[in-house]
C-alpha cells in the first residue's frame, strides 16, 4: 500500500495553527470533508471518540489520529504540520507538530491496519521526520510523504 494512494496534494496542510487537540481534529475533519463531500461532523465525531480511548500521539512530535468513517468510499489521509506544536497527550509528553490523519471506510478490515503500518513506517524514519519539519511548502511535503521507503525501494 503506497501513501500516494491515500493522500493527494490538496490534502497537505503545510502550516496549521490550532489552540488544542480538539481544534486540530476539527480542522482536519473539515479538510477531509471538503475532499470527500461527507459532513465534517460525520468525520470529526469518530475521531473524537477514538481519541477519548487514548491519545493517537506516538511520540517524537507525531500523532496519527484515525477512524472508520461511514460512507467513505476509500482510504483517505490528510497531513498537517502544526505551528505552534500542541499538547496531544503523547506518551513522551512532547508537543505534536506533525499530524497524519488516516480515515478508512467503515468495513475496511485489514486495510485499516495495513494503512496504519505504512504511515508508521514512514514516520519512524528520522530523516523523513526531519525533512517534513524542514519543508517549505505543501508540494515538498507531499513529495516526502509519497516517496517509496527504503524497504520498498530495495
Amino acid at each position: 500500500m503506497e501513501l500516494g494512494d491515500m493522500i493527494k496534494p490538496e490534502a497537505v496542510i503545510p502550516m496549521l495553527a490550532a489552540k488544542n487537540k480538539k481544534q486540530v481534529l476539527q480542522d482536519l475533519a473539515a479538510q477531509a470533508a471538503a475532499l470527500t463531500k461527507l459532513g465534517a461532523r460525520d468525520i470529526f465525531e469518530p475521531l473524537l471518540q477514538r481519541e477519548r480511548l487514548g491519545s493517537t500521539a506516538v511520540g517524537r512530535g507525531i500523532a496519527i489520529p484515525h477512524g472508520q468513517i461511514a460512507g467513505l468510499p476509500r482510504i483517505l489521509s490528510v497531513f498537517a504540520r502544526l505551528s505552534p506544536p500542541i499538547d496531544f497527550e503523547a506518551p513522551d509528553e512532547e508537543p505534536v507538530d506533525l499530524v497524519f490523519l488516516l480515515l478508512v471506510p467503515e468495513h475496511a478490515g485489514a486495510d485499516h491496519l495495513k494503512a496504519l503500518a505504512r504511515v508508521s513506517r514512514l514516520l519512524r524514519e528520522p530523516q523523513s521526520i526531519e525533512r517534513l519539519r524542514a519543508a517549505q511548502d505543501g508540494a515538498t511535503i507531499y513529495a516526502i510523504l509519497t516517496q517509496p521507503t527504503a524497504v520498498e525501494a530495495a
